[in-house]
């Protein structure tokens, strides 16, 4: 017999549910939460989602187990009143700026407080002020919002293994900081973002550069190009009412022309030429017969920060391709450098991200040339958001548009860049020699789609046999390579994305639960499935530019990059 709960009187069955609170959003009932993520561990410190059972004990229905039988209310005199003097000693305790908060509207405690109806608060606020930490150049840690739920600290150490944050000190006394006081910028940080993604204040936000992305635009003497990443265009949407998964990256063209900007070109383009780098390195690489360790992917910031910071061993084994923002960035930089001297303009490139580390990456000593940046500016898809809405553009009823020639043309395998397991699909697709449907079709059953942070897949590949590793979240990542390290495990070839699911939820990105995130990615599909081009190899600008393009006998120069971390080979 199905086991059941009794909630509010209503009976919910129940089987693979671990927690109470699972059970309860099953039957539509939303008990108020602030700590509770369900991605992450449970720790029960905000003890909002409290629940009555029949015996009158307040029981926290994060961390308790469903027993068959069990009768239990969600909402009780007690329980209101125990909710809001929580929400109450909360707010005593944080900053109260809220019309000028970069999450007003949007964050979990002011939600609560007005779903709860909390009007007025009672107490002084008698915490100690501190200092706000903006030396990175990604994230910014303002702890006067700080509610100490732990999210941040949960998946920091958890999901991601890199600890740059915990508790400290107890009591009323205890703060979120990095070790011993230092600031984050001195910490082993990968400016992934994945602690602002899930903050549900403002305690840890994405450092945003606006105000100079604005001035460029207005400035006469420059022109200001901008790329968009792929991800971008299956979650930028949501905020206007559209579906999660939707593709609007021709609405987005259309809306970076409306703010001013001078060219605006797909990242797809960029991925494109990453793939005809990777695969011509993987190739190399079976060729070569060295198998002591696979060949990392390199299109994510943050995983080549966490493997200098962590398995600095492996970076000689890591893609000297730049990532597809950083190739682009270069091709544009020298495609513009003759106009820019007719014209006597100074060209601004831009890149739109889903990722926060894209900002960390952009002023990174290896992607500067001559002392000039081939990305200028990194702004994120939330703050693509917040521009459009600044110039009152009413995103849901433009129509439109194709990105600039002379690189208006990208492949369905660029595209699906953003999910993960998309650069070793788009990477297997230029590989394969038998270039039909049918091998399409092959390399999608073959196991490197889904959502699963660890995949494996054994593929046949021109008469040899190849093992893939396809890893989103840097722990997963972390525990991969300890396999790899001891002999346990052995791959030719791994994929590794530091934010779970790869781009599409990337810290830059509005904030979605799973069920969205399997809507994005299904989105990136679509986009791919109706692309007329499917292999990278296969586009005309790609051709172009390598046949007497700009990088002919250019390729290393402008594609590919030397970390300092990456010594020769022994």
């Amino acid at each position: 017999m199905a086991k059941y709960m009794i909630i509010d009187g209503i009976r919910a069955d129940f089987d693979q549910e671990k927690n109470i609170l699972q059970v309860i959003n099953s039957v539509g009932i939303h008990v108020p939460t602030l700590c509770y993520y369900s991605d992450l561990s449970i720790y029960g410190a905000c003890r909002m989602c409290m629940v009555e059972d029949e015996r009158g004990n307040l029981i926290a229905s994060c961390s308790t187990p469903p027993k068959d039988k069990m009768v239990i209310r969600t909402n009780t005199p007690r329980l209101q009143h125990h909710r809001k003097m929580i929400l109450e000693l909360l707010l005593a305790a944080h900053c109260r700026d809220c019309t000028i908060c970069e999450k007003n509207q949007t964050c979990r405690l002011q939600e609560l407080a007005g779903r709860l109806g909390l009007t007025d608060v009672r107490f002084p606020n008698t915490r100690e002020a501190q200092p706000v930490d903006d030396s990175s150049v990604s994230i910014v840690r303002d702890p006067s919002k700080c509610i100490l739920c732990g999210d941040c600290v949960r998946v920091c150490n958890e999901v991601q293994h890199v600890g740059a944050i915990d508790f400290a000190n107890r009591g009323s006394s205890m703060i979120v900081t990095p070790a011993f006081g230092k600031k984050l910028a001195e910490t082993n940080c990968v400016n992934c973002g994945q602690c602002a993604a899930v903050c549900p204040t403002a305690a840890i936000k994405v450092k945003t550069n606006l105000d100079k992305v604005w001035r460029q635009l207005y400035d006469p003497g420059k022109r200001v190009v901008v790329q968009v990443a792929p991800a971008v265009r299956v979650a930028l949407g949501e905020a206007f009412g559209l579906a999660p998964g939707e593709d609007s990256i021709g609405k987005i063209f259309t809306a970076i022309r409306m703010l001013g900007f001078d060219a605006v070109y797909d990242t797809c383009v960029g991925a494109d030429l990453t793939i005809m780098e990777e695969a011509k390195e993987l190739g190399e690489k079976l060729e070569s017969g060295d198998d002591r360790f696979p060949l990392f992917t390199s299109c994510c910031p943050a995983w080549i920060r966490f493997a200098e910071t962590k398995h600095p061993d492996i970076m000689p084994y890591i893609s000297s391709c730049k990532s597809p923002m950083e190739m682009f960035g270069a091709v544009l930089k020298e495609y513009y450098k003759d106009k820019d001297k007719e014209e006597g303009k100074e060209t601004i490139s831009m890149a739109v991200m889903p990722c926060v580390a894209k900002k960390m990456e952009a002023v990174r000593e290896e992607f500067i040339r001559d002392g000039v940046p081939d990305i200028d500016y990194v702004i994120t898809t939330k703050e693509l958001i917040r521009m459009i809405r600044e110039s009152g553009i009413q995103f849901d009823e433009i129509d439109p548009e194709a990105p600039d020639m002379p690189f208006s043309i990208s492949s369905g395998a660029g595209v699906i860049f953003g999910v993960t397991g998309g650069v070793t699909e788009a990477a297997l697709r230029r590989l394969v020699q038998e270039k039909s449907t049918q091998s399409l079709r092959d390399i999608k059953f073959s196991g490197i789609r889904g959502m699963e942070g660890v995949k494996e897949a054994v593929l046949e590949l021109n008469g040899r046999t190849l093992r893939i590793g396809v890893v989103s979240g840097l722990g997963n990542a972390d525990n991969l390579i300890e396999k790899i390290k001891s002999g346990e495990e052995h791959f030719d070839f791994v994929e590794v994305m530091a934010c779970p699911y790869g781009c599409i939820a990337g810290a830059g990105q509005p904030f979605c639960h799973k069920v969205d995130k399997k809507e994005r990615m299904a989105g990136m599909y679509r986009s791919d499935k109706a692309a007329p081009i499917k292999r990278s190899e296969e586009n005309p600008v790609i051709y172009n530019l390598y046949h007497g393009g700009l990088l002919e006998g250019r390729e290393h120069e402008l594609l590919h990059v030397h970390y300092k971390g990456a010594q020769p080979q022994e």
